[in-house]
């Protein structure tokens, strides 16, 4: 017997055995075995929570980037001094032409307020042609009510459908625009109040834009906002968003005009890297739920070599090696770490992918609105899994879970049998 033993082969079924023995309770060890269940418990709501957390941050983010540059897209440009832009046509054509610009979109923009009898409200008056608007996926598509349609001659505006709940007004009906830059007259300058009937009504999916843009057409805005023939801006977009800095680059070589460009990037940078600091730092947080978890392994498996100090004091006797025993008691803590690690990332999974109707689920349970659009800017809650930072939070956990088995596995293997079976 004590030969089969000194011969077992490393990680051996013999081995496998064992650990699996070792973690199931009885009652004497009933104690360690809930230290192990909580343990097991630790990490898989801890990888859940991380892989849940990411999920969220990364829709959020992608969400807001996707409705924010649906709007503005990813680069604006501006005349240097801030003037209109008279010749926006041919600036238009030059734009489009140059390699990676998929969209020149010249538009007039100004603050106005938004009035009718129920409320007055702030608003964006946005002028765009129709065949522009119509270009525009986060404004025509499937949620849009009304039409646009002969928006150039209908001489009437297109509203978010919060804008339109706040005002109690649906197709059809009037809202009232003022602008304080209205004509000058012997009393100074007086406000120009006009009166437009509504076409359409969108939904974008960002509250904040929902309930104060305007879209107004363009020959209409240029004429209320007195432009003349020039408009505001042109609004750009590329094939690729995030590389935006290089091709603004290749456009002040290519396009020798006195503009200012403006990324996405510059505009949102406060932004979206107080976006980025908060990620970092719920990740890190989140993992020192891992990380407890791991120190409970630690914990249970130093009581269990000390409960089981007589059973390796018979085996080492009978032939076992210092190795088998460690690679035991390292399986014993390796078996909680990867199946909470599993458990965990199933969890997570399930929860991203029905995270919707979860939010729904609790804000019905307990009566209050969680996530709300006015403080979070979107409409629903976005979860957008990452596989590779998935596989990288599995293998952190792992990780965490083996190192913790290393220090309990090597003090039973230095176990001395003498001293175990000294008092038995």
């Amino acid at each position: 017997m004590m030969a089969k033993l000194s011969d077992t082969a490393p990680f051996s079924a013999f081995e496998r055995l064992l650990a699996v023995r070792y973690l199931r309770a009885r009652r004497k060890e009933g104690f360690i075995s809930v230290i192990a269940g909580f343990s097991f418990a630790g990490i898989m709501l801890g990888v859940a929570t991380l892989i849940i957390v990411m999920a969220v941050m990364n829709g959020f983010r992608g969400e807001l980037m996707s409705k924010i540059l649906g709007f503005n897209g990813h680069a604006m440009v501006y005349h240097k001094n801030l003037e209109p832009l008279q010749n926006h046509q041919a600036i238009v054509n030059t734009l489009a032409g140059q390699d990676g610009v998929t969209r020149a979109i010249p538009f007039v923009e100004g603050q106005v307020m938004a009035s009718s009898i129920r409320a007055n409200t702030g608003a964006l008056v946005r002028g765009l042609s129709e065949a522009d608007i119509k270009k525009l996926p986060s404004v025509n598509n499937d949620k849009l009510q009304g039409t646009l349609d002969g928006f150039d001659q209908s001489g009437s505006v297109a509203i978010g459908y919060r804008m339109a709940w706040k005002h109690r007004l649906s197709i059809g009906q009037n809202l009232t625009i003022i602008s304080p830059e209205g004509p000058d007259t012997i009393f100074g300058t007086a406000p120009r109040i006009r009166a437009y009937p509504i076409v359409a009504i969108f939904e974008i999916g960002m509250s904040e834009y929902d309930q104060t843009v305007v879209y107004m057409p363009l020959a209409e805005a240029q004429e209320y906002f007195a432009k003349g023939e020039g408009v505001t801006a042109i609004e750009l977009m590329v094939a690729k968003p995030d590389d935006i800095d290089s091709y603004i680059q290749a456009l002040v070589k290519n396009v020798p005009q006195d503009l200012h460009y403006v990324s996405w990037k510059r505009s949102n940078q406060t932004f979206f890297n107080a976006l980025i600091v908060e990620r970092n730092v719920m990740f890190l947080i989140l993992t020192l739920i891992i990380l407890v978890a791991a120190l409970n392994i630690i914990s249970g498996l130093i009581m269990l070599v000390k409960d089981k100090g007589r059973d390796i004091a018979i085996l080492r006797t009978m032939g076992a090696s210092r190795g088998a025993i460690q690679r035991v008691f390292f399986m014993t803590g390796a078996a909680i770490g990867v199946t909470g690690t599993v458990a965990g990332i199933v969890l997570g999974v399930v929860v991203c992918l029905n995270v919707e109707n979860i939010r729904q689920f609790l804000s019905w349970l307990t009566g209050t609105t969680i996530f709300s659009p006015e403080l979070y800017y979107l409409s629903r809650l976005p979860a957008d899994m990452d596989i590779t930072e998935t596989l990288l939070v599995a293998a952190m956990s792992i990780g965490l879970s083996l190192l913790s088995t290393l220090y309990p596995a090597w003090r039973a293997a230095r176990l001395d049998p003498v001293e175990a079976l000294r008092y038995e």
